[in-house]
């Protein structure tokens, strides 16, 4: 059975960053399978990691749409959209990736939540670990493309607006009932300590801070993956720290 982590938050906060950083400690362990899914229809975090994406969710969904006579006969569209996905999978070096990516046509969005959801359920028993890159904000939640998670990870900044959007996402899973065992705030990108009554009116377990990390700041400047942050990262290190707090139970 899988572990779940689900990061969450609001637009430039870090998420993507963060969620790529935790594949990358996860990697090191060398013990385990990963999952990555990048279910931001912005899909970026295969950049982040270094690779080029060939194939999204969205993708196969419009070109079974625009070519009904590719699901071959005596298979139901169903059973092929799943065939199709699975082939999106893409082996990277100690992880692999599914990317959700956007549909072009009209009123699908939706269905490739579903997809989504439906394809995690029955990947949960072949990996260690599924690490979900949700969509900035609250959309992804409303639609429940994550229905349960081992440890929802909200990452904010150490702003009023950041914060009042990490206790909406975590009151939201809970109007949802979306099964979650463990609640974590991450503060990124601060070096100092907020208050505590600014972390407890999130509702959220504060798991630690992230640094500024300038390494981290060039690499997003000149376009590298994360995977070439120097091991002494600040940020790295401190995250590399936490991280028994956010994968294990």
């Amino acid at each position: 059975m899988s572990y779940i982590i689900a990061v969450a938050g609001k637009g430039g906060t870090g998420k993507t960053t963060t969620t790529a950083m935790l594949i990358r400690l996860l990697k090191e362990r060398k013990d385990c399978s990963i999952l990555a899914v990048d279910a931001d229809p912005n899909s970026n975090l295969g950049e982040v990691l270094g690779i080029e994406v060939k194939n999204t969710i969205g993708s196969v969904l419009d070109n079974i749409s625009c070519n009904p006579e590719s699901v071959p006969a005596g298979m139901t569209k169903d059973r092929f959209i799943e065939y199709q996905v699975q082939s999106a999978i893409q082996e990277a070096d100690g992880f692999d990736l599914l990317t959700m990516g956007k549909p072009e046509g009209p009123g699908c969005y939706c269905y490739v939540n579903n997809v989504l959801r439906n394809i995690i359920s029955k990947l949960i028993k072949d990996y260690s670990y599924i690490i979900i890159d949700n969509e900035a904000g609250l959309e992804h939640l409303s639609r429940r493309t994550t229905r349960a998670a081992d440890t929802l990870l909200v990452v904010s900044d150490a702003t009023p607006v950041g914060l009042k959007a990490a206790k909406r996402i975590n009151a939201l899973t809970k109007e949802l009932k979306i099964d979650v065992k463990k609640r974590l705030l991450l503060i990124n990108r601060f070096n100092k300590e907020l208050e505590s009554e600014k972390i407890s009116d999130s509702g959220l377990e504060l798991a630690g801070y992230l640094p500024q990390d300038e390494e981290i700041s060039e690499l997003s400047l000149t376009g590298k993956p994360i995977m070439v942050l120097n091991n002494s990262s600040k940020a790295l290190e401190k995250l590399r720290q936490l991280g028994d707090k956010i994968w294990l139970n």
